[in-house]
Parts: structure tokens; sequence; C-alpha cells
């Protein structure tokens, strides 16, 4: 995959955060900040997909027997450790 190098302006304190984790986990300041905003863009399609999904609820609602029903087998299912 070809790759773009983007100018990113941080503060003394948060590149030093960075460098030492960097260097904690034997990478590299550009590794963690792609690592990073793709953690932002995957959390930001859990958001949505979690939107869509409430919505979803609102226009037509779980019958409560079915809540009821699988909230009884999730209690049977579960190992008793």
């Amino acid at each position: 995959m070809a790759r773009r190098e983007v100018l990113v302006q941080l503060d003394d304190e948060l590149v030093t955060r960075l460098d030492r984790l960097a260097k904690e986990r034997g990478t590299s300041r550009s590794e963690l900040l792609r690592q990073a905003a793709l953690a932002v863009l995957s959390a930001e399609e859990l958001r949505h997909a979690d939107r869509e999904l409430q919505r979803a609820y609102r226009r037509l609602p779980q019958d409560p027997l079915f809540v009821e029903a699988a909230a009884r087998l999730a209690a049977e299912t579960i190992p008793g450790w």
C-alpha cells in the first residue's frame, strides 16, 4: 500500500510520551500514529454502527417476550465455574 507523508504538529510533551511508548513497544513514532489513526477511524465506524442499530430499534422495537427468552437462555448457558 502506498504511503503519503503527512505533517502533524504536536506539542513537546506529546512527542516525548509517544517516543517513550514507541521505545517500550519496539516500534516507531510513525507506527504509533498510524495505529492511533486506525483506532480513531474504527471507533468512529463503531459509533456510527451503534447509532444505526439504535435507530433501527426505535423504528421496530424488539418483542419483550423475545428479550425475556434470550435473557433466560443466556442465564442458563453461563458456565458455572
